[in-house]
């Protein structure tokens, strides 16, 4: 991801609310999973951990970045921006643009 790519996600990250929470149970299998199928649906996610979590939100960030498979965009603070390129709605996108070409002519 280039710097410009980044800085533009995070533009984008300041208008999204957290979506989710990282607890006193730190990170659990159930919550891995959650956020693979929010990364899949939204691709740029805000995470938030609370107070009660003892985990450092860095090594967090690194740690949820690596199982789902995303990119750490930024961690301010005890906040963390996730993003995971969706393909599959990008080729739709595609698709869709070249039906509407299709049409017009």
């Amino acid at each position: 991801m280039t710097s410009k790519e980044r800085a533009d996600l995070r533009s984008q990250a300041m208008k999204i609310e957290s979506i989710f929470q990282i607890g006193k149970s730190s990170l659990t299998p159930a919550q891995v999973e959650a956020l693979r199928a929010a990364l899949k649906k939204r691709e740029l996610i805000k995470i938030s951990v609370l107070k009660n979590c003892a985990d450092d939100p860095n090594e967090l960030a690194v740690l949820v970045s690596e199982r789902t498979g995303s990119e750490v965009v930024q961690v301010i603070g005890k906040k963390i921006v996730l993003y995971k390129k969706n393909v599959e709605k990008e080729q739709r996108e595609r698709a869709k643009q070249k039906k509407k070409k299709g049409n017009k002519k």
